[in-house]
């Protein structure tokens, strides 16, 4: 195989491989069996979120030995590392999801560190579950590195066994872990039997991979494509795809080439590849969760793209791809028909899409786009023209009961559904609003409040799909709201409002409701408020006693809780990109 020649003069490598001083730093890797050539040639940091903790990340240590070869195959030398992952699907409806969003920024810090404290060129990495993706690229942002980012893949739909002795609509769909959520909600109210609770549990997540659904991790994946850090089309085939493999290798190969040309992640990462990322997940119906990941990985570059400049996408973006929760599709369908570039071609018609951006691979997104044959098939990606709805899935709100604004994901709710008017019923936190779905404590018409779940006071703005999928599986999604200055699961359905800011922790409006205000989400208009004037809000602000005191009074916790930010500029724990005084790669 031809070796390319590279210049390691000025790659941060060269600290550590070159000059009789770094000869000890070379024992070391004669220690681990490398030869010269490996020694002297670029070193890239294969990172991954490997654990088995969840069917999301079991997939990834296979797929990290491909993207070595791909590395090797373009005359580097790879270093693989892990990081860590909390899963939500395991950590969620009790106080491990608190540690879920702050497991964001400690993967981004610790993938920074790891490459850092090693000199790396360039980062290739791989990530499967929610907040692994985001924390992963905020990496390759941060460092500013020639970087290709690989999604693990999905699961698998599931599919009740013939004949098995479940409720019909369980029986002839396929299954996602949401589905288990709402049925226990149906076991809850005495619509399921033990037994079919039993046989679903065993068959909903049929193999390795991340929800099935346009969830939280799905979005995500598929904002890897449309920002331009992973290779097109490689986000969508499933965890089991053997085709997996030859996508992580040609992502290592990708990465050398990037590395030759100079092309650094911020090349990539621009305002406008911010925009089209936002443009994704507006017309798939994508998680409430990119409303604050694409700011926190907008932060990492310096560029302010916050929760409103998100939602003011949205609101502009045709709704035309038919995904899980709100629809009827999972990420394997999303392949089949042909994945992102089709999705992405169809928004090009209509002129969403900046074509000029740079891609991993090298090429413009206009580049890749004109490479790709394939039309939207009408079913799983609907034509531009003739969208499920002309506004986005997902709709940003503001008003006296959330001035930094709020975030809401409309996809498969009617427009009669999108106005909502009822008394509040307030929960200091989430458990208290779980404990009233199970013994039936509420009303038809209310307004869940639950509060005191932000970053800062929860801490760690716990997703609320436990009680969400309850009232679900009691047949009352559409017949209560709910808001919270915490966060929804991209499994969410019903009508839902997430990111209410300022928190309560804060003092934010959200701290000052009682029982029986009467609140109004219309998420046609864009707006959520509570029917009182400013005199009682002030005298209420007055009167408010202060952040109610959590249980995390040490610890990563407590460390996250008081660095971490407002939640419309990303819940960001550091002054990100607008505040560097060097570049890593230029040390």
């Amino acid at each position: 195989m031809l070796k390319r020649p590279f210049d390691k003069s000025k790659l941060p490598s060269r600290h550590v491989t070159e000059g009789p001083a770094r000869a000890p730093h070379r024992s070391y890797y004669y220690a681990m069996g490398m030869t010269e050539e490996e020694i002297h040639q670029p070193l890239v940091g294969v990172a991954t979120c490997w654990n088995e903790a969840a069917p999301c990340n079991i997939a990834l240590n296979r797929q990290a030995q491909s993207a070595k070869m791909g590395v090797k195959a373009g005359s580097g030398t790879p270093r693989e590392f892990t990081t860590i992952t909390v899963t939500d699907g395991i950590a969620m409806g009790h106080e491990g999801m608190r540690s879920s969003l702050a497991s964001r920024e400690a993967i981004a810090d610790t993938v920074e560190l790891t490459m850092r404290g090693h000199c790396y060129d360039a980062l290739v990495g791989l990530a499967g579950c929610d907040k692994s993706l985001p924390g992963m690229m905020m990496a390759m942002i941060r460092l500013n590195v020639p970087s290709v980012f690989l999604y693990g893949g999905s699961i698998l739909p599931g599919k009740a066994p013939v004949g098995a002795d479940v409720p019909e609509d369980f029986a002839n769909r396929d299954l996602t872990v949401q589905d288990m959520f709402e049925a226990v909600g149906r076991h809850q109210n005495d619509q399921m039997s033990d037994a079919a609770l039993d046989v679903l549990e065993r068959v909903a997540c049929p193999s390795a991979g991340a929800c099935g659904g346009q969830f939280t991790a799905n979005t995500m994946a598929c904002v890897s494509e449309a920002i331009g850090l992973a290779l097109f089309n490689s986000s969508g085939a499933p965890a089991p795809y053997e085709s997996r493999d030859q996508y992580a290798e040609a992502s290592g190969r990708a990465v050398m080439d990037l590395l030759e040309k100079n092309i650094r992640a911020r090349d990539i990462c621009t305002r406008e590849a911010f925009e089209n990322a936002a443009r994704v997940v507006a017309c798939t119906g994508g998680s409430t969760n990119a409303g604050l990941h694409l700011p926190a990985m907008a932060h990492e570059a310096g560029i302010e793209f916050f929760l409103d400049d998100v939602c003011e996408i949205f609101r502009d973006t045709p709704y035309f791809v038919d995904l899980k929760p709100g629809g009827q599709y999972v990420a394997k369908d999303l392949y089949e028909a042909g994945g992102v570039p089709v999705v992405m071609k169809e928004l090009r018609k209509a002129g969403l899409i900046h074509e000029d951006c740079m891609t991993a691979s090298g090429l413009t997104v206009g580049e890749e786009l004109d490479r790709n044959t394939r039309e939207a098939d009408g079913q799983v990606i609907h034509p531009v023209e003739t969208p499920i709805t002309k506004t986005g899935g997902v709709v940003g709100l503001k008003g006296n009961l959330a001035p930094e604004g709020a975030i809401v994901k409309v996809a498969g709710i009617e427009p009669q559904h999108q106005i909502f008017t009822g008394p509040a019923r307030i929960f200091e936190c989430e458990q208290d609003a779980f404990d009233a779905v199970q013994s039936r404590a509420y009303e038809e018409g209310d307004v869940f409040v639950i509060r005191n779940e932000g970053p800062s006071g929860g801490p760690g703005m716990r997703e609320m799909l436990a009680t969400t999928a309850a009232l679900s599986g009691q047949g009352m999604g559409k017949k209560v709201a709910l808001i919270t200055d915490g966060r929804f699961s991209g499994a969410t359905r019903g009508f839902c409002v997430g990111h209410v800011g300022p928190e309560a922790a804060h003092g934010g409006p959200i701290a000052l409701l009682k029982d029986g205000d009467m609140i109004t989400i219309n998420a046609i208009e864009g707006s959520i408020s509570v029917a009182l004037d400013d005199d009682e809000m002030a005298a209420r602000k007055a009167a408010w006693a202060g952040p109610r005191e959590t249980i995390y009074a040490s610890g990563a916790l407590w460390k996250y809780a008081q660095a971490v930010g407002a939640t419309y500029r990303g819940a960001v724990t550091h002054p990100g990109g607008a505040a560097e005084k060097h570049s890593y790669m230029d040390l």
